[in-house]
């Protein structure tokens, strides 16, 4: 792709060159604005009818064992959607969470808290740590990615369980790709697949697809990430709902209600003006965000400002000289990410250049590079000095302090 052929949304912050695709109408509108219309559109209450009559029969008849498996972690919407699915619709949920490794502090006591306020049973996945950094190493040499085992676990380790307990119903929160591209329209009621985990969250690559033979990756490295056969899906008949279908979705209003009834605890990050979204990861708005701006052009804060815009908090204007502000903020956890993974700084950018897309990055000299994104590709009308109040609210701290240490594992916190 060429830049002259990249069209940008008229209305947010998003252009055709998204990873998961976008279309722009003659309107000059996209795909993804279009589909968040609906919002404003659809009658809620008959969708949250609907999602009460699919889930009515998964209900268990002695109530003594769970109905449905809900998909959890110490960050992004997990409260509002365990209160949602315990106490609105009155169902009992095993929850299920990956271990990242990447934990903060506050993850750890948001997890440990969510089990507490909700009075819900939790297993965790804790892969061999040995196994989950040579996978690292393995994604990110071959397509820039660190994140792939997390996402790969987030998204599988719910399906496994489900085949294990024979517990059918997965209910998910919002469909990322309906929420940001407009990929599909609520109407749609898409569900979870394999196809899109694999195109969308996996890049394109199942676990047994690390397996070549110019890789050290076997079989024993990667087995735990394998999704069920469809077999075994038909078999206990799993299905997973996204509960962004039936409710209108706007996690900016969600956390701020969790927040006040459960004592969800946030922080700021340098690089975004959102205080809630993953707080319990020390590297998805660190260096995971970084390497999003590498390979795509731009990072979260885009993600965030189009989300504000759409909802009408903030203007497009505003919302370039947020991500004007934020984008290019240096990561605090590079030197935490290099001494988990055994590798030195220097090793590591030497790395992360192999993977700059060359419609944004051009290399002027051996080790230095000239940056164009997407947000300066755009027309800005005199951008105002100063950053527009957006009110997030953040009630902790996410230390920046350099000897700062992953949590790799964390059962509880004292409450």
């Amino acid at each position: 792709m060429h830049m002259n052929n990249v069209k940008f949304c008229k209305r947010c912050l998003y252009a055709t060159t998204h990873p998961f695709g976008l279309v722009i109408d003659d309107e000059e509108i996209c795909s993804g604005c279009r589909v968040h219309e609906e919002k404003d559109s659809l009658d809620w209450v008959n969708r949250w009818e609907k999602l009460q009559d699919i889930v009515q029969p998964y209900r268990t008849i002695s109530g003594k064992n769970y109905d449905c498996i809900v998909p959890v972690s110490g960050g992004q919407d997990s409260y509002f959607i365990v209160d949602l699915v315990k106490n609105k619709l009155g169902l009992n949920p095993l929850l299920v969470s990956y271990n990242k490794y990447f934990n903060t502090k506050i993850g750890i006591e948001n997890l440990a808290n969510l089990k507490i306020q909700f009075n819900c049973d939790l297993i965790q996945q804790n892969i061999n740590p040995i196994t989950v950094k040579r996978i690292t190493k393995s994604t990110l040499r071959r397509f820039g990615s660190i994140y792939w085992p997390i996402l790969a676990g987030h998204t599988v380790f719910p399906v496994q369980t489900a085949i294990r307990y024979e517990i059918p119903l997965i209910i998910w929160g919002a469909h990322q790709g309906l929420e940001q591209v407009g990929m599909f329209s609520h109407l749609d009621e898409v569900e979870m697949t394999r196809r899109y985990r694999k195109e969308h969250d996996l890049m394109g690559f199942e676990a047994e697809d690390l397996i070549t033979p110019f890789d050290t990756l076997t079989l024993d490295d990667v087995w735990q990430y394998k999704y069920p056969s469809d077999f075994d899906l038909g078999r206990v008949g799993v299905r997973g709902i996204y509960l962004g279908n039936f409710v209108r979705w706007d996690p900016k209003a969600q956390h701020e209600e969790m927040i006040q009834k459960y004592g969800y605890k946030t922080s700021r990050f340098p690089k975004t003006f959102d205080c809630y979204d993953y707080v319990d990861c020390f590297n998805y708005m660190d260096l995971h965000d970084l390497i999003k701006l590498y390979k795509h052009g731009y990072s979260k804060v885009t993600d965030h400002a189009t989300r504000e815009i759409r909802f009408g908090r903030i203007s497009r204007n505003e919302g370039l000289r947020l991500v004007e502000h934020y984008q290019k903020e240096s990561c605090d956890y590079v030197q935490q990410f290099s001494a988990w993974l055994g590798i030195k700084p220097k090793s590591l950018q030497f790395v992360l250049d192999q993977h700059k897309n060359p419609l944004f990055w051009n290399q002027t000299s051996p080790g230095t590079w000239s940056f164009e994104g997407l947000n300066d590709r755009q027309s800005k009308e005199n951008l105002s000095e100063f950053l527009p109040a957006l009110n997030f609210k953040s009630n902790s701290l996410i230390s920046t302090k350099k000897d700062n240490h992953y949590i790799t594992y964390g059962k509880g916190w004292p409450s």
